[in-house]
């Protein structure tokens, strides 16, 4: 009777935290998925408040890396014209640490740039999911990177040369 009881409440717990897991996920995904919204009906304040105070934005172009602070005034002027960018998510993975505070998150896109990658980290303040970092990527197939390893050659040598010289 006592291994009876002890594997019911083992399985109590782990549905449990089944539920949990998924209720997490759940808001992290309806997070994101309105955060992309936003941008798609040009919404600054809701778009802007899914993300921590000490964000940070990285875009596709190797000199974008805003805080949130920056990416605000880059991007209010789309906002403003009422047509930021418009974001759908394919697919997204969620992972957590154990205490469920901490959320990271890769998902495939499409994009006026056809096929993105995000990814990202969500941090949990007063309850609430924030986004604390997100990525943003082009995707290149396999059979065409030498050809666009030619289009960015001439202007990307001169970033390296630029950084290099930073150091």
């Amino acid at each position: 009777m006592k291994k009876m009881c002890f594997f019911l409440l083992f399985l109590g717990c782990f549905q449990s935290c089944q539920k949990s897991v998924a209720e997490e996920e759940n808001k992290i995904n309806t997070l994101l998925d309105q955060w992309h919204l936003a941008a798609a009906e040009a919404n600054y304040e809701n778009y802007f408040q899914a993300m921590s105070t000490e964000s940070v934005f990285i875009g596709t172009d190797a000199t974008e890396n805003w805080n949130k602070k920056d990416f605000q005034a880059y991007s209010k002027p789309h906002f403003d014209k009422g047509k930021a960018w418009r974001f759908k998510s394919l697919t997204r993975n969620i992972s957590f640490n154990p205490d469920y505070t901490v959320a990271w998150f890769d998902e495939l896109l499409e994009t006026q740039m056809k096929i993105c990658r995000g990814s990202g980290v969500l941090v949990k303040e007063k309850n609430t999911w924030k986004i604390k970092q997100y990525v943003l990527s082009m995707t290149i197939p396999n059979e065409t990177s030498k050809e666009v390893i030619q289009l960015k050659d001439s202007i990307e040598n001169q970033l390296i040369k630029k950084l290099k010289s930073k150091k």
